[in-house]
Parts: C-alpha cells; structure tokens; sequence
C-alpha cells in the first residue's frame, strides 16, 4: 500500500498545479512506505492578494506507528518551489531514519 495524503489550503483556494506539484513529490515518499503511512501537508497563504504573496507550507508525517512527525516548514514566494523543499527535507529525514533501522537490524 502506498502513502497517503492529506492536503490543507489555509486562506486561498487551492489549485490544480499546487495538487499535481503535491502529488508529484508524494512519489518520492514511497520507496518508505515501510516508515510512513500518510502525511499531512498545509500550504498557507500568509499575503493573499498582494503584489507579492508569501505562502507557508508544512509537512507532517504519520508514521506506521501511527506518532505523528512533523518534518518540514519551509516559506517563499512560490508554493511549489516551497513544497518541493518540504518534501526534499522528509526525504532527507527519512533517509536518515531508515539508515539507522538498518544499522540497528
């Protein structure tokens, strides 16, 4: 089973290229399904509407021990340059977690 996810838009509604640039990253989680069995990802809009907008997006992963670990929050004026960063620190963290379970094993 693959990992799943849960996508919250805070003060703008969300858009089909946030979703696709979400969904694209998701892939990466996969490879650690053994670790992770959903995530929680929340893209805020702190300046909706101004000249130029500031989105905060975090990222929180549900373990297969069902112990939520948030990972990521990373801002910017793009959102998806932002998800991108959120999704390549839980890659990192991941990495690092399943380095450590197989040192231990």
């Amino acid at each position: 089973m693959g990992v799943g996810m849960q996508i919250i838009y805070l003060g703008f509604a969300g858009t089909a290229p946030l979703e696709a640039e979400a969904g694209a990253q998701l892939v990466r989680l996969a490879r650690f399904g053994e670790l992770v069995s959903n995530c929680h990802l929340a893209i805020e809009a702190l300046r909706a509407g101004s000249a130029s907008p500031l989105y905060d997006v975090r990222l929180d992963l549900i373990t297969a021990a069902h112990e939520l670990r948030p990972v990521a929050r990373c801002a910017g004026a793009n959102a998806e340059a932002a998800i991108r960063r959120a999704f390549d620190m839980a890659e990192k963290a991941l990495e690092t977690t399943a380095a450590s379970a197989r040192v231990l094993s």
